[in-house]
């Protein structure tokens, strides 16, 4: 039984998700195997992806077909390892990658997919969240091929190994169905949130710009990423790439500073696995601090100006 893990990366490291849902993959079957697929650059992160504990071997499948990294080449390109190579199942992290191509690969393959897994309970029976994450879902699959993606922040990550072989394998070719036409990228200098140790996240209560700059002039301070609640996104305070929440961006940072924030379910379900959970609310019944490790209760603004102050002093 081996288990094929699709590395998710950004043309220069896989990231910490896939480390992870290697982790997870091994909970499946001793023999796993990680693929990298990608453009020219796909060697050296193939490369580096190879020192990720318990791999067995890491395919490298680069070329112009997935120089884009879409995912109609990307699908096709599995499916044909899964029936070559007899793969039990195909696991990724849950990211826009994964839940791009994985359902085009289940359909192609067939199957049923599962779609972010907490907990692998066996070999066909597993956990996922419904409802926002207010119901945990207990679930049999018997499918030949079991395709997943699951949480990253439920899982251990592997530590490093000396590198694993890395194999060249055909990339296939491309349908032609569909071609990138533009790829627009922001770049703050601030840590990639999805991996950063430190999240300083902003709700509601920052209430307008002003508050926004408090909140990034501490995250500035301790080095750390922003994130939002679907509510600061919803009034424009912040930015979509930044929220967090069951369907956005699942985070476990280190520290995670919530400014601002009620605490809805949807928005806790991504971020409670957070190692120490700090709430700063107005509102002493705001239902985040039923899982904050400290709390404030606090304008936002304000308690922000004076933390800025205290960091920097």
């Amino acid at each position: 039984m081996s288990i094929l893990v699709v590395a998710d990366h950004n043309g220069q490291v896989v990231s910490e998700g896939t480390w992870r849902a290697v982790g997870a993959a091994q909970q499946l079957a001793d023999k796993v195997d990680l693929v990298v697929a990608g453009g020219d650059e796909a060697a050296a992160v193939a490369a580096e992806a190879a020192r990720i504990g318990g791999l067995s071997s890491v395919l490298l499948c680069s070329g112009t077909a997935h120089a884009d990294q879409l995912a109609e080449p990307l699908a096709q390109r599995l499916a044909a390892l899964v029936e070559v190579r007899g793969y039990s199942a195909v696991v990724a992290p849950a990211c826009s990658m994964s839940r791009d191509s994985l359902p085009r690969l289940a359909a192609q393959l067939d199957v049923a997919m599962l779609s972010d897994v907490l907990e692998i309970e066996d070999s066909e029976t597993f956990v996922r969240p419904m409802y926002g994450g207010s119901v945990l879902a207990r679930l049999h699959c018997a499918e030949p091929v079991k395709i997943m993606t699951v949480r990253a922040t439920s899982f251990k990550r592997p530590a490093e190994q000396d590198p694993a072989p890395v194999e060249e394998i055909e990339p296939g070719a491309d349908s032609g169905l569909v071609r990138l036409i533009e790829q627009l990228r922001s770049d703050s200098g601030r840590p990639d949130l999805a991996s950063a140790q430190i999240v300083v996240a902003g709700g509601r209560g920052l209430i307008d710009e002003q508050g926004v700059a408090e909140l990034e002039a501490v995250a500035d301070s301790l080095g750390a990423a922003i994130g939002a609640s679907r509510g600061a996104v919803d009034a424009g305070l912040l930015p979509s790439g930044a929220q967090v929440g069951l369907t956005a961006k699942v985070v476990a940072p280190q520290l995670y500073i919530a400014v601002g924030i009620s605490g809805a379910i949807y928005h806790i379900s991504g971020m409670k696995e957070s190692s120490v959970i700090v709430a700063i609310n107005s509102d002493p019944e705001a239902p985040i601090f039923e899982i904050a490790d400290y709390i404030w209760v606090a304008d936002a603004r304000e308690a922000l100006a004076e933390l800025r102050q205290l960091v920097e002093a």
